[in-house]
């Protein structure tokens, strides 16, 4: 009988699901695994320990050798306070003064700063309630950002900038001036180069027109402002609309209720070409901005700064903390195991 199976097509065959026979895909290549002795474990805690409290103890002392002046004026400037809560006060002007005395030099880049206390940026609603496409300068319906309600106003006028934390700005002028015998030296600060590179180069950006305030037509200033973002700084154009450095920094909300803001920089000059001499000083400030009504503070600082930053020890505690944990740790570990080992002999000899 004739064989009919040679007539059958061949099934062809199916491509092998198994990796192919490397080093890499069969698991083969050469690994270094680490054996946990004693000695290696003990030696890795210590010294990890002495690292941390030797960075610890550098970041304390260095925090340590920052000269820093606080100054509470929410209550010496109460008058300006009380006035300030009535809104329809808005367009009155109110100075108050602050006396102070430096007992010694403050030598070096000598820096100050604006505080708040109980003033809560971190709520979700106000982080987001800005238009980052408005503060590049571009021409945006900000009426599809998260700006509201501080986005128009009744009439359809939209608001420059809009959102919450513009509107919300901190607007207070503060001048120091140097009591030197019976005259008085206005103290020379910088308000320009307080803000990040970034900041000014790649977030915030004027709309692109040779005159600003033809560039901000057609819009008005935010309700709680006093004069229109492209008049913030009268004495240099440069540091006006959405570049200005005041504004920038203010953009950038805290995460705690308490915090502190660049303001100004000492221009080291003539009578403080190495710092702030010892002596009387005084505060000058316009008060603008209201804290009763959420019971906050405001404090001006006045600080030098050094390699690891200004006055907060909270890194150089964190690096004690950690040493302190990895060195007991360490200790633990030996005592775990001499009294091991101690049992182990006790047990072979009997």
């Amino acid at each position: 009988m004739e064989d009919t199976t040679s007539f059958l097509p061949r099934e062809e065959a199916k491509p092998s699901r198994c990796p192919d026979n490397s080093a890499f895909k069969q698991q083969r290549l050469p690994a270094w695994k680490p054996q946990l002795t004693i000695a290696s474990v003990l030696s890795t805690f210590f010294l990890t320990g002495a690292f941390c409290l030797t960075v610890g103890v550098c970041l304390v002392l260095a925090a340590n050798s920052v000269r820093e002046i606080q100054i509470d004026y929410s209550d010496k400037c109460s008058d300006c306070s009380k006035l300030r809560e009535n809104s329809s006060n808005w367009n009155k002007e109110c100075h108050c003064s602050v006396n102070f005395t430096l007992k010694e030099d403050i030598l070096g880049d000598v820096f100050m700063y604006y505080g708040l206390q109980n003033f809560y940026q971190n709520h979700r609603r106000y982080v987001m309630s800005r238009s980052d496409a408005q503060l590049l300068g571009r021409n945006v319906n900000i009426q599809r950002s998260y700006c509201a309600p501080f986005s128009t106003y009744r009439n359809g006028t939209p608001m420059a900038p809009c959102g919450a934390i513009a509107n919300s700005m901190f607007n207070d002028t503060i001048d120091l001036f140097y009591n030197r015998n019976s005259s008085v030296i206005q103290v020379p600060l910088l308000k320009t180069g307080n803000s990040w590179w970034t900041d000014k180069n790649v977030k915030f950006r004027n709309p692109e027109l040779y005159n600003l305030s033809s560039a901000f037509a057609g819009t008005a200033r935010p309700p709680y402002w006093q004069k229109p973002v492209y008049l913030l700084d009268e004495e240099d154009e440069r540091n006006n609309g959405y570049v200005n450095d005041d504004f920038i920094v203010w953009m950038r909300v805290s995460a705690f209720a308490t915090f502190r803001n660049l303001y100004r920089r000492v221009r080291r000059v003539r009578h403080f070409a190495q710092g702030l001499p010892a002596g009387n000083y005084t505060f000058q400030i316009s008060y603008n901005f209201p804290v009763t009504r959420f019971k906050g503070r405001k404090h001006v600082i006045l600080s030098t700064v050094v390699w690891s930053g200004g006055s907060n020890p909270f890194l150089g505690i964190a690096y004690l903390v950690s040493g302190t944990a990895a060195i007991l740790t360490g200790f633990v570990i030996t005592g775990i195991h001499l009294k091991l080992r101690k049992k182990k002999t006790y047990f072979q000899k009997h």
